[in-house]
């Protein structure tokens, strides 16, 4: 089991990931894809780099919006685990055509 973060590494870790925001005991981020098909690829690269490492997020797609949701379960909230997944994910989303709304 990991140890969450406490705020004072929580915010420094959300210094150093642009669009990820704290939302109660977990990290969140917003993507605007050009299209639907393209936010369902960009969803199914995010969920198999996700099954590679065993940490799963919380996905929200609506038509071209997709919310990317991280935390520890086991946890009880943010680890370094998450905040090494959100830059991850960051890094796969720049190969697509994305902006964040």
């Amino acid at each position: 089991m990991s140890d969450h973060l406490d705020p004072a590494q929580l915010a420094a870790a959300l210094a150093d990931l642009p669009g990820w925001t704290s939302k109660g005991n977990a990290i969140e981020r917003q993507f605007t894809i050009t299209s639907f098909p393209d936010a369902i690829a960009l969803l199914t690269r995010l969920a198999f780099q996700a099954e590679a490492v065993d940490h799963h997020p919380d996905f929200v797609l609506e038509y071209r919006r997709l919310t990317v949701r991280y935390w520890t379960h086991t946890a009880g909230g943010v680890t370094q685990k998450d905040v090494d997944a959100a830059h991850a994910a960051d890094r796969l989303c720049a190969q697509y055509a994305v902006f964040e709304k």
